[in-house]
């Protein structure tokens, strides 16, 4: 605006780079109604939190990235300039300015409540009692289980029995720890809670189930229990993924082992008597 005060011009430049802005916009919302490019089948119960709470934050995101640069691609094309015009300048906006600021913390403080609802309940809730419990290990560069045995009960362990071999550390002392089974991959039942207990052996590790809405990292020196509920039911896949979401070091492409849901305690305990031969 000339000045400051006259009405603007519509440039060349300023319609191109208006409707640029546009086919932004189209294909942002595109992709987001479309969905090409989302995450995998949900497979856990608890899992449908994290997805709704994921949806509302995209879309609170979602409608001011719309409404922004929507203001931004009109207002490239409808005021253009020619270089000479001075820019108007207004010094603040005081009902403007509180109503972006209540407005804004508003919507934030509901979606952090949100996230800490679901946070509450995924970390902070009573374990099931019943639950499968299952020992996560991670070292440089695969994905170490270990199953208690009969018993239930798993053995002692400790840094110093840790070899090439024995990646827990079990305590050879601990005749708890005689039966215990220990598997390069991991089986759990369909519908039935699983508590895992997640350590690392050297760095930072970070175990994730895209699935199950399941990502952990495992922190040298902490034990870091998390539990949650298959539901397969809808799933083809026989086995899931278990990734490495942690940059470890060079091999840390190839770290990675596979989950299957059994369904039922019969089959796991088949499974683990075939790994315990």
């Amino acid at each position: 605006m000339a000045e400051g005060t006259g009405p603007g011009r519509i440039t060349p430049s300023g319609v191109i780079f208006g409707f640029m802005i546009l086919v932004l916009i189209v294909y942002s919302l595109y992709y987001f109604i479309a969905q090409p490019f989302w995450f995998p089948k949900l497979a856990s119960i608890h899992g449908q939190q994290i997805d709704q709470v994921f949806m509302a934050v995209l879309i609170v995101s979602g409608i001011a990235f719309v409404a922004v640069q929507a203001l931004l691609g009109y207002f490239v094309a409808r005021y253009g300039a020619n270089g000479t015009e001075k820019a108007s300048y207004w010094h603040d906006n005081p009902k403007a300015e509180a109503f972006l600021l209540i407005g804004t913390a508003v919507i934030l403080t509901v979606l952090v409540f949100m996230g800490q609802r679901v946070w509450a309940g995924i970390y902070f809730s009573d374990k099931p009692p019943d639950a499968l419990v299952v020992e996560v290990l991670g070292q440089q560069f695969n994905w170490n289980f270990r199953y208690p045995g009969p018993d239930g009960a798993f053995g002692r362990t400790d840094p110093k029995f840790v070899t090439g071999t024995e990646a827990f550390g079990i305590d050879p002392a601990d005749p708890a720890g005689k039966d215990d089974i220990e598997t390069p991959t991991l089986h759990i039942i369909n519908k039935k809670p699983v508590l895992f207990r997640i350590k690392s052996n050297d760095v930072i590790h970070s175990f994730f189930l895209p699935n199950f809405r399941v990502k952990q990292d495992a922190v040298p020196g902490m034990k870091i229990e998390i539990w949650f509920t298959p539901d397969t039911d809808n799933q083809k896949a026989d086995a899931f993924e278990i990734a490495c979401a942690e940059l470890c070091g060079a091999g840390h492409y190839k770290m990675s082992s596979f989950m299957t849901v059994d369904p039922d305690q019969a089959a796991l305990t088949k499974w683990l008597q075939e790994m315990k031969q």
